[in-house]
């Protein structure tokens, strides 16, 4: 097995006619990431599976034309609040701040000008080499982006070790008094992208209760227990089982598209197993770790079609599944939530960790 590399090219201009750049880490075992300057974008994420055959797992398009066109967040870095804030506003040491309302008249992920449509700085992490590829990717959000008060450093760190398992490390920082919630919004198919949908992939959650939403998908309060319901998956099993059960929950959206509150760590801060998601025809199998409260699991009930690989290959609706660990949605609305306020000599740190343990066992 080599050592774990990381190299840089060009990948085309962001729409202000500055340089994109693709990195590609690589294991040396097999396993390939390649992540780009513009929106933090995880591009491609080569695996293998148990035979030896390496696939694509996740949505990628092919050149910056589709990126810089309206696409449901392909792999891209989000903020600087992933998922939803009601009627985008929120207050916050009395004073009220509005963050464009394009979703259904409610904020979503940060607003239409996000951290998905910026372009990061990117190079090489202290302690790249040896046995990791690690890139750090910079963005400084000025106060009033999108709204949201407070000049903010962000860093976020990709990084792939000789095991395979991909790990994104956010940090951040501000001036004066701001809320954040950074997630990566990657799409899934252990199968390969654009191989079918992924209603037969296995998946189990560490959870016992999520939150529901109404029908534009705003928490309508505390989270609720899931045994019972559609949204029990403290057992693994297919996706597609219920997703078509007579549930409000499910109708509204399509499918899923819900947060679940994970089960305690057994410390602040440490990473505890959120989500195992298994393809049994490839034989793939694919473990979310995440030091986050919880994980929003969206079906991809949006793809139509109308996007597709390089190869042409189209994106169908249920072709992916996002596992998208973050704070709670609305939770600057939320005094009874878990707190996303960052205050000015604090630092926001959280890690998620992509494993593929069947690579152990090849």
């Amino acid at each position: 097995m080599s050592r774990p590399t990381l190299t840089g090219s060009p990948f085309g201009t962001a729409p202000d006619g500055r340089p994109v750049h693709r990195w590609r880490l690589d294991s040396g075992g097999g396993v390939r990431a390649d992540v780009l300057t513009y929106g933090g974008i995880v591009h491609s994420l080569r695996v293998p599976g148990p035979s030896g055959r390496v696939d694509d797992i996740v949505l990628g398009l092919p050149g910056m034309a589709q990126y810089t066109a309206p696409n449901p967040y392909l792999g891209a870095l989000v903020g600087r609040y992933g998922n939803r804030i009601a009627g985008g506003r929120f207050t916050l040491d009395g004073v009220t701040h509005h963050v464009p309302a394009a979703d259904r008249g409610h904020a979503l992920h940060g607003g239409p000008d996000g951290f998905h449509r910026r372009l990061w700085d990117g190079r090489p992490a202290s302690g790249n080499g040896g046995d990791l590829a690690a890139l750090r990717l910079e963005l400084r959000s000025p106060h009033g982006d999108m709204g949201f008060p407070g000049t903010l450093d962000v860093a976020v760190t990709y990084s792939l070790d000789r095991s395979g398992t991909l790990a994104v490390d956010y940090r951040a920082r501000t001036d004066r008094p701001t809320v954040v919630n950074l997630t990566n919004h990657s799409y899934f198919n252990l199968a390969g992208a654009g191989r079918g949908d992924v209603l037969g992939h296995t998946l189990a959650l560490d959870s016992e209760a999520y939150l529901p939403v109404t029908a534009e998908a705003i928490p309508l309060g505390p989270p609720a227990p899931t045994e019972g319901t559609a949204f029990d998956f403290r057992h693994a099993h297919p996706i597609g089982d219920r997703i078509a059960d007579q549930d409000g929950q499910l109708t509204d959206a399509g499918g899923y598209d819900h947060c679940w509150v994970l089960s305690p760590a057994a410390a602040t801060g440490e990473l505890r197993r959120a989500a195992r998601l298994a393809d049994p025809d490839s034989g793939r199998r694919m473990e979310v770790w995440t030091t986050e409260l919880g994980i929003q699991v969206y079906t991809g009930n949006a793809l139509d079609g109308s996007l597709a690989r390089a190869d042409a290959k189209p994106y169908e609706r249920h072709g992916a599944v996002c596992l998208e660990t973050q704070h709670f949605p609305d939770s600057p609305n939320r005094p009874e939530y878990p707190s996303t306020v960052l205050q000015p000599g604090e630092e926001y740190r959280t890690r998620t960790e992509f494993r593929f343990p069947h690579l152990a066992d090849s």
